[in-house]
């Protein structure tokens, strides 16, 4: 028997075509008289949906923050917590995709902090062990609409990008996890398909990580691997009625795999995305099979559990059997399949791996990485 701890964050979850009807309840539960909805351009634009939220919130809406960018750069949460100060918000609503949420919780740290992204992220100490400062101060309550199957939803975490030094900034904070979330069919069919399969692909490969990671217990892998059925069994088709499944999906991935954390095919993931302006789940899934076929040796329980959950049985090696399997489910979607097909120059590749060495979810891939020649090796086999 192996010793480990699963403390479940609670969760108020409502889904379906009346979930909005609990929005205002909500409200009045924390109090809230200044509520801002945080979102991105096109969506404020959408006076249809925007009014489906405001409607929900009664007189309790202080204004809209429309500044949300792609891969929450510093400079658009900065303006957010500016926004956030300026309207003197008493909550926050997110509504859209991984980017409004992390902006809307992060310029909530900001502001509550009252200091700079930079300051406020997880560092490496002078071991090259991973420091998250404690961020003491009370934060605005989250409340969260999704429109695309995001992790970002359930989670504490909020990595910002940093277009000065090019890094990505993790700010911790348990106290920005939503207090409600809400997922209502109007919201998630408005997300155009290809949003909604990069999502639910960045989804999908978190959950093969956790599940694959050092870390983890039973009750996260029963999480994951539910959430691996779903995701295999509802993106190919991401359909009004998948999409439900899929955010479904998302929230128990984002769970697990707070147990987990990821690997390599999400540190590339990221060093990729931010640098050549590529949706994060596309770039992790050209990078997959690669970083699968490099921890298959030091992952084979692990891989275990994804043929499981994928209904695959048997073959050598296994990793071959998943591969083929995930392939079939990419080429199905028309995702690309190399690097270079997404406009990744071969010279870069270097400075993507020195990058992702500093990613702190390196920690969690089975096969300890030595040094950034090991994620070349997987670059140049993926590009």
């Amino acid at each position: 028997m192996r010793s480990f701890q699963h403390i479940t964050p609670p969760l108020r979850l409502f889904s379906g075509p009346d979930s909005l009807g609990q929005l205002g309840r909500e409200l009045d539960r924390l109090n809230s008289r200044r509520a801002v909805i945080v979102c991105g351009s096109s969506l404020a634009r959408d006076s249809s949906l925007l009014g489906l939220v405001r409607s929900a919130m009664g007189d309790r809406c202080a204004g809209v923050f429309a500044g949300v960018r792609a891969h929450s750069p510093v400079p658009a949460v900065e303006a957010g917590a500016q926004e956030l100060k300026r309207l003197e918000a008493d909550a926050v609503i997110a509504v859209g995709g991984g980017s409004a949420i992390v902006t809307a919780r992060a310029a909530s740290i900001l502001l509550a902090e009252n200091s700079d992204a930079k300051s406020l992220a997880t560092s490496r100490d002078e071991r090259g062990q991973l420091k998250s400062p404690k961020l003491l101060a009370p934060k605005l309550p989250q409340l969260v609409i999704p429109t695309t199957p995001n992790t970002a939803t359930v989670k504490a975490g909020s990595a910002v990008f940093d277009p000065a030094s090019g890094e990505r900034l993790a700010l911790f904070d348990p106290k920005t996890r939503a207090q409600s979330i809400f997922i209502h069919p109007d919201l998630i069919k408005s997300a155009p398909r290809d949003l909604v399969v990069s999502a639910s692909i960045d989804t999908l490969i978190l959950a093969l990580e956790g599940l694959t990671s050092r870390s983890g217990d039973p009750i996260s892998d029963a999480m994951l691997i539910h959430a691996v059925r779903l995701l295999a069994q509802h993106l190919p088709n991401p359909d009004l009625g998948a999409r439900g499944e899929l955010m479904l999906a998302a929230v128990l991935c984002g769970q697990g795999s707070d147990f987990t954390g990821a690997g390599v095919a999400t540190v590339l993931g990221h060093a990729i995305g931010g640098r050549c302006h590529v949706e994060n789940g596309i770039a992790k899934a050209i990078v997959l099979p690669h970083t699968l076929r490099f921890n298959a040796d030091a992952a084979q329980s692990g891989l275990e559990k994804i043929a499981t959950a994928l209904g695959r049985s048997g073959g050598e090696p296994l990793v071959a059997t998943i591969v083929e399997a995930l392939e079939s489910i990419f080429i199905r979607l028309g995702t690309p399949r190399r690097l270079r097909d997404i406009g990744v120059p071969h010279d870069a590749l270097s400075d993507i791996a020195s990058h992702g060495m500093g990613d702190w979810f390196l920690r969690g891939n089975p096969r300890p990485v030595r040094d950034a020649s090991d994620l070349i090796e997987i670059l140049e086999a993926a590009w």
